[in-house]
């Protein structure tokens, strides 16, 4: 049964995607009607609906899809972790039975240490309280500082989204983008026990892409956390902007196709399954 470990539904009428770039490809409402057609297609099972505005009402705008969206198998949300009133706010998503945890928009705060402030921390302590998820967004800038974070807490569970972000383009430009990544990657691998998104690696990329250069990066996930510490998603409908759904899905079947079947369906369902609880 495969899994999209990360999609988005949103309508920019709502106002709240400040992130939102101008573009037509984004600046468009997207909901279950435009992505249930490739989920079909492409024999996708279930996914996860991930946040994409810093609002709790953009959570809760999510539940109300994933109540009404049978393909919809988990929401995760948004709290104001600078809030500490925000705690009975989490205890009443927690409730829902698609709610399986949260995402805060660490890679859009400017203060690369934001994750380490004081007035944060109730909020990791009480999603581990709450058996919850936590999906971490950053760039290579924040590895050290999630290092540090998921060290502290080693009973969080966490996945880190997309990589962490790898700059793809400029590794394909002549920079290396490649080797202090690959570094901070491989020590959260080994000294943590998170897991990793295997998404979003065509948006780092760019114009340009073909999947060879994106092949020493997904290799580098792959034997640094072990298939069933890796998930595939598509970051639809981020993704669009440089290629659809079912391309990506068919670039990342032929990035790991080193891996046994076994190993293949950890990463394309299992291991989502495992990690988010999913029916």
């Amino acid at each position: 049964m495969k899994i999209d470990a990360h999609q988005h539904y949103w309508q920019v009428e709502r106002g709240d995607y400040d992130w939102m770039p101008d573009l037509a490809t984004l600046n468009r409402g997207y909901g279950p009607a435009d992505l249930e057609p490739a989920l079909a297609r492409h024999g996708i099972a279930g996914t996860v609906l991930v946040q994409a505005a810093a609002t709790v009402a953009e959570t809760e705008y999510l539940l109300g899809l994933a109540e009404a969206t049978p393909s919809v198998k988990a929401v995760v949300g948004w709290i104001d972790f600078e809030d500490p009133g925000q705690l009975d706010v989490l205890k009443r998503l927690a409730r829902h039975p698609k709610f399986v945890g949260v995402r805060p928009m660490i890679q859009d705060i400017p203060d690369v240490g934001w994750m380490l402030r004081e007035e944060v921390q109730w909020a990791y302590r009480a999603l581990m309280d709450l058996d919850l998820t936590f999906d971490a967004l950053g760039f290579p800038r924040h590895l050290e500082n999630f290092h540090v974070l998921l060290t502290r807490y080693p009973e969080m569970r966490v996945v880190i989204d997309h990589l962490m972000k790898p700059q793809i383009h400029e590794q394909m430009a002549g920079k290396d983008a490649f080797t202090d990544w690959a570094a901070g990657m491989t020590r959260l691998a080994e000294e943590t026990g998170a897991f990793c998104k295997f998404s979003a690696m065509i948006t780092e990329a760019r114009d340009g892409w073909t999947p060879e250069d994106l092949r020493p990066f997904s290799d580098h996930i792959l034997q640094a956390f072990g298939a069933r510490r890796v998930m595939w998603g598509s970051d639809w409908p981020v993704v669009r902007v440089f290629a659809e759904y079912g391309d990506w899905l068919d670039v990342a079947q032929g990035l790991t196709d080193g891996l046994s079947e076994a190993e293949r369906a950890e990463v394309f369902g299992g291991t989502a399954r495992r990690f988010y609880r999913l029916e």
